[in-house]
């Protein structure tokens, strides 16, 4: 099969003209200050508008107990 017409580079560069990267616009913590992306939660302090979502210092505090549970197993054997 022949190609019918072809495209000039001037065209191919018009086509992909958007296909450019966009900078992604960020939001800031009103907590920490860190940037992060609007409409998500915050990854380094969890909250969300303001709420804590994640509960991190719960979660890392629960983590220690069981850590600690599992040293004492440990010693005890």
């Amino acid at each position: 099969m022949v190609q019918a017409k072809r495209r000039t580079k001037q065209q191919k560069r018009e086509r992909r003209s958007h296909h450019a990267m966009k900078v992604q616009t960020l939001s800031h913590s009103t907590k920490s200050g860190k940037p992060h992306l609007p409409h998500h939660v915050n990854p380094f302090d969890g909250f969300y508008r303001g709420r804590d979502v994640l509960q991190l210092d719960a979660k890392a505090s629960r983590k220690e107990k069981r850590a600690k549970k599992k040293e004492d197993r440990a010693k005890n054997k």
